[in-house]
């Protein structure tokens, strides 16, 4: 299954189902923060789209309130946005990279982490 793009307004809903589980639409507008919460309508809208697009599915229905469940894991949807990333540069980390050290977002630490993650990787070739 090919994974689907998904807007900002769909990740933070996709995150709140990552984070809390299965939620009614309620539930997900709730999960915003009070100051910046879309409104219902717009929720609802984006969960329906979410769910044409195979990232969320109906679970169960209670009363009125339809509850939904993510279908596309974090993981997954974060290697798409790395992927469309990476595509941007022609597929070359190296901007990328040099982008994360220049702003200190990038440290010896997370180096070093990679380093041994590229070892492991290689040693199950």
């Amino acid at each position: 299954m090919k994974l689907p793009k998904l807007t900002e307004l769909e990740l933070h809903i996709m995150e709140s189902l990552w984070n809390q589980g299965r939620l009614s639409i309620r539930e997900v507008q709730e999960a915003f923060p009070e100051a910046e919460r879309p409104a219902y309508t717009t929720i609802q809208t984006c969960v329906y789209r979410l769910e044409a697009k195979g990232a969320v599915r109906r679970v169960k229905k209670i009363g009125n309130a339809h509850i939904f469940e993510a279908v596309v894991s974090r993981r997954d949807a974060s290697s798409r946005l790395i992927d469309d990333l990476l595509g941007l540069f022609g597929g070359r980390t190296q901007p990328v990279m040099a982008h994360l050290a220049e702003s200190g977002k990038l440290t010896l630490a997370d180096i070093r982490e990679t380093e041994e993650l590229i070892r492991n990787l290689q040693r199950k070739k």
